[in-house]
């Protein structure tokens, strides 16, 4: 009771202070450190449980009987105004205490428009305020009063992002997921770029946010003279795209230091055009914010071929050790590794070694002998796989997904992409996702949610589907699995929400509507304009499931590219009812300490009650989006596949509520206080009440 007493007299005393100190949450993920941390503690462990709706906001942008489906924004709130971009990249000022909408901007001018956008960034000098967001391949500036366009600002309020790249604009497509960040009078951006031979180079740039100007580009692909140039072959920067960042970049204001995590090289499965150990792909780079310069770096992954892309911003955290603050920055990734490094020397807190990995069986490919392993803390998703973590439900779905699992190359972590068929654990959309981390600085524990996702790697020889087509259906169906299947899936059945399901299109468009879609592309799918009418008339043709007509278009079918094409890219290994074929967990929530690089608890975070054992732990579940954690003891994370909210214990992960949400809230969440109520507000995709998603806040109700 007395402990109970003194806990309640240090959250009203701490409150005044957070109150004083952190009343918003004017930067994505909270803060340019990406911590995703509040000192908020209005909401706290003694009564989160009375946790309930306040207001909801629908977007209506969607057109009639259309509905876009993952909506992964992490909402800003800047004084009592919410801004917020929905799944369609509208952009939204909100009235923060009611939902009530203050104003809204349409990108594409009454177009389709579209694509995955993850928040908008704010800058004020006086009165100049300005809103910052991308949608398409353009930068935007908006007042923040009106949401009108900055005349001043580049063309007309935009910037072209296909420009400054040294390749043709109009032959690439650059379209930036995740908002980019403010040092001084910069906006540092990185962007999302194609995963396929033809990516547009992914380099970080900087630009005035007065002017739109450029004011610094790094090159991520290193061109003559400049440092890792001489990791890829010498005319590699000409070819290659790709090692960008997509998940978003981390701040050291006051040292002016820029942390961004790269991506892979592209093409992501296969590298024989690319020899090396490709700098600065999967990499931390940081840089100078002021001019680019870089500073230091680490390579997670050298040569990648499995698309381990680092796809979260790095969180940074004065660590107090021994009465000292240490400046760290800390990187997770597709692996399940969490890096911890001294954020001024770039030198790793705990140690790293290089340990020998397998070796490729693809002609031409070179895979790098040797990964970097770190050896604390342990990793927070599963790298191993054998026969006794395969499904034991039941008889028939064990003997299946041990034949199939028999089928495969698996050695382990790194096994490489090979002809007859690699498992892949984890898989490319396993351990960390781009919701990154949440930290708390005053306990120095680190927050994580990860998945368990095996996937099928199986390379293919383009040259093998180099033969005179017989039809129409032939030849599209060719050149659906070199520029589709990666993100359709080769079955066509996609990877929801992510990508949608093309089985049954011909019930959904027309021809028409799918061939422009080919061409133009459209949200996160990039256009294939290059492709020739035929090329593109085929692939349509594939999709309806039509034969030739009357002209022979077969007699001389273009030559693809040459190289090897992961096939079954970004295909789950799954049990015949759809499940991982894997026991579980498939999603966990871990808590790390960072003084010890010891685990706090790791618990299953979702659940699929149907593979639920009796009496037996949660299954865990997919999982997308991130958490945050607050001064007053809770870790709120949504990201699961069963559409639950929930709100944990910091310290012991006992889960203290929950609410069910009406559509996947693959979203961070973020907490901000307005009028003296704090609020908890969520991204919700699409349902069937709300096709274009929502925003949905919660409060404590109002005392009397």
């Amino acid at each position: 009771m007395i402990s109970s007493i003194i806990f309640l007299g240090l959250l009203i005393s701490c409150q005044n202070k957070s109150i004083e100190s952190d009343p918003s949450w004017s930067v994505y993920k909270s803060d340019k450190k990406s911590s995703s941390y509040s000192s908020l503690l209005q909401i706290n462990r003694h009564n989160v449980e009375k946790l309930e709706v306040a207001w909801k906001f629908i977007h209506s942008d969607v057109p009639p009987g259309e509905s876009f489906g993952k909506y992964e924004c992490n909402p800003i709130i800047v004084e009592d105004v919410l801004y917020a971009t929905s799944s369609r990249s509208w952009v939204y000022a909100l009235d923060a205490t009611d939902g009530s909408m203050i104003w809204s901007y349409d990108p594409f001018d009454g177009a389709r428009g579209g694509g995955m956008k993850r928040g908008v960034t704010f800058w004020s000098y006086g009165k100049d305020e300005r809103v910052l967001f991308t949608a398409g391949n353009f930068l935007y500036a908006l007042d923040s009063k009106t949401g009108v366009p900055i005349d001043t600002f580049g063309d007309s309020g935009k910037v072209d992002l296909n420009q400054n790249l040294g390749v043709n604009p109009d032959s690439i497509w650059v379209i930036p997921t995740s908002p980019g960040i403010i040092y001084r009078d910069l906006i540092i951006l990185g962007s999302e770029v194609s995963e396929s031979y033809d990516a547009a180079p992914g380099h970080i740039r900087a630009y005035d946010v007065r002017t739109g100007e450029l004011v610094w580009i790094f090159h991520t692909i290193p061109q003559p003279g400049e440092r890792g140039y001489e990791t890829w072959p010498s005319d590699a920067w000409k070819y290659t795209g790709g090692v960008n960042n997509w998940g978003g970049m981390s701040l050291d204001e006051e040292r002016g230091i820029v942390y961004a995590p790269l991506g892979s090289p592209t093409y992501d499965f296969y590298g024989a055009n690319r020899k090396g150990q490709n700098l600065y792909g999967n990499s931390l780079v940081a840089l100078d914010a002021s001019n680019g310069k870089l500073l230091w770096h680490f390579q997670t992954t050298h040569h990648d071929v499995w698309d381990y892309d680092l796809p979260a911003p790095p969180t940074l955290i004065d660590l107090k050790k021994d009465g000292e603050a240490l400046p760290l920055v800390t990187l997770v990734g597709k692996t399940g590794f969490l890096f911890v490094f001294d954020r001024i020397s770039g030198q790793s807190t705990f140690p790293i070694e290089e340990r020998q990995v397998p070796l490729s069986n693809v002609p031409g490919e070179e895979l790098w002998p040797t990964q970097p392993f770190p050896l604390k803390p342990e990793p927070f998703t599963r790298q191993q796989f054998s026969e006794t973590d395969l499904p034991d439900v039941n008889d028939t779905i064990r003997h299946a997904v041990r034949e199939r699992f028999n089928e495969l190359r698996f050695e382990g972590l790194y096994t490489p992409p090979d002809p007859s068929g690699t498992l892949m654990v984890p898989g490319t959309r396993g351990g960390a996702e781009w919701g990154g981390t949440a930290v708390d600085p005053e306990t120095g524990v680190l927050y994580v949610n990860s998945n368990e996702s095996p996937e099928i790697m199986t390379m293919q020889s383009q040259a093998e589907t180099n033969t005179v087509a017989s039809s129409n259906l032939s030849r599209g169906e060719r050149y659906y699995l070199t520029h589709c299947a990666i993100c359709h899936g080769g079955d066509r059945r996609g990877q929801l929400p992510l990508h949608p399901a093309l089985v049954d299109l011909p019930a959904k468009r027309s021809k028409a509507e799918t061939s422009e879609l080919v061409r133009a592309g459209i949200g996160r799918m990039p256009g294939f304009a290059h492709l020739s009418d035929s090329q593109r008339e085929a692939i349509t043709d594939y999709l309806f499931g039509e034969e030739e007509r009357s002209e022979e278009l077969a007699a001389n079918p273009s030559k693809t590219s040459e190289g090897y094409r992961n096939i079954t890219a970004y295909s789950f290994f799954r049990d015949p009812e759809g499940y991982p074929a894997i026991n579980p967990p498939w999603g966990t929530l871990n808590a790390i300490d960072l003084h010890t690089g010891e685990y706090l608890w790791k618990i299953p975070l979702g659940n699929y009650p149907e593979r639920q054992r009796p009496g037996g732990p949660e299954t865990g579940a997919e999982n997308w989006g991130g958490p945050i954690v607050t001064a007053g003891g809770l870790v709120f994370i949504a990201a699961t596949r069963d559409n639950m909210f929930r709100a944990f214990h910091s310290g012991t992960g006992e889960l203290l509520w929950s609410y069910q949400l009406p559509g996947g809230g693959y979203a961070t969440p973020a907490t901000f206080l307005v009028e003296g109520k704090q609020y908890v507000v969520i991204a919700v995709s699409s349902s069937e009440s709300a096709p274009g998603g929502s925003i949905i806040a919660f409060s404590l109700p109002q005392q009397n």
